[in-house]
């Protein structure tokens, strides 16, 4: 399968590298950045494509790694071109395949969107760590068993969603990928406060997070909670809410609710209820 991309960002640059890595033949990039195509056509060992018509022509199969907001304009773009019989993708984690690709069918196309499960944060490095994400595939039931087989052939973890769920879990997503950022740094924002400065606070904070994450990767949330608000220690709660301002506050709270949730759960015979009342008026207050 001769596979062009189409957009030469991130996500474009690392998955031609991780495709070539593997097996699968790039066809060519295209950018409207004639230097950017051209430099992730190196990375990736193939070629630079300077007209769309000439990828399209040359590829069996082609993915849109543009922005989101973008995926539909460049299909607007391709529609007309000689694409009957190709599978046309985007790596969006929000959009579904109907949605970004109106009118498919009527083209004799096969719409995918193809999400790798994973931040991909650098250009040139990330296509490294590809092998360990799952990749969550949705579109045209015709050929999605080799959209799936193609990526287990690859090694990946393959899930299926439905077109209805895409926006969901690309909301878990981001909250796991992007809301812990802001956790981490609403924790160095306070630790700044009692005089540390980020160096310190990161290098105090790394033995607690990345022992959290690893006990929760492996026993789960529910065996891993600990704290106050898990053992009802509602005298100290208070004390928390009493140090932080009105945001802050609204903050702890609705999150110690869904830490209340799996208390419930660790400990099915443990009073709950005067936590929840002391958050619930936190709230009102």
């Amino acid at each position: 399968m001769q596979t062009g991309i189409i957009g030469a960002g991130k996500v474009g640059c690392s998955l031609g590298k991780y495709f070539s890595l593997h097996g699968l033949s790039v066809s060519g990039f295209y950018d409207v950045d004639q230097e950017s195509a051209r430099e992730a056509a190196e990375f990736a060992d193939t070629s630079c494509e300077q007209e769309l018509d000439s990828l399209i022509r040359r590829s069996d199969a082609l993915f849109l790694t543009v922005p989101d907001g973008l995926i539909t304009e460049v299909w607007n773009q391709i529609r007309d071109l000689p694409i009957e019989g190709k599978f046309i993708c985007h790596c969006s984690g929000a959009l579904s395949a109907e949605d970004a690709f109106p009118g498919i069918k009527d083209r004799g196309a096969f719409g995918y969107s193809i999400h790798p499960l994973f931040a991909v944060s650098d250009k040139f490095h990330s296509y490294k760590e590809l092998s360990h994400a799952y990749f969550t595939i949705e579109g045209d039931q015709e050929r999605l068993d080799e959209v799936t087989a193609l990526f287990e052939s690859f090694g990946n973890q393959v899930r299926l969603i439905s077109a209805k769920d895409k926006v969901k879990y690309h909301c878990a997503a981001a909250i796991c990928s992007n809301h812990v950022i802001a956790l981490i740094q609403e924790t160095l924002d306070l630790l700044s406060e009692c005089g540390f400065d980020e160096q310190s606070a990161l290098a105090a904070l790394k033995p607690i997070v990345t022992g959290n994450v690893s006990h929760i990767l492996e026993d789960g949330p529910v065996n891993s909670l600990t704290g106050p608000v898990e053992r009802c220690d509602v005298k100290t709660v208070r004390k928390h809410l009493n140090c932080l301002d009105e945001k802050d506050q609204m903050l702890y709270c609705l999150l110690s609710e869904k830490l209340v949730s799996i208390g419930k759960r660790k400990n099915p015979d443990r009073d709950y209820s005067e936590m929840e009342q002391t958050l619930l008026q936190a709230e009102r207050d």
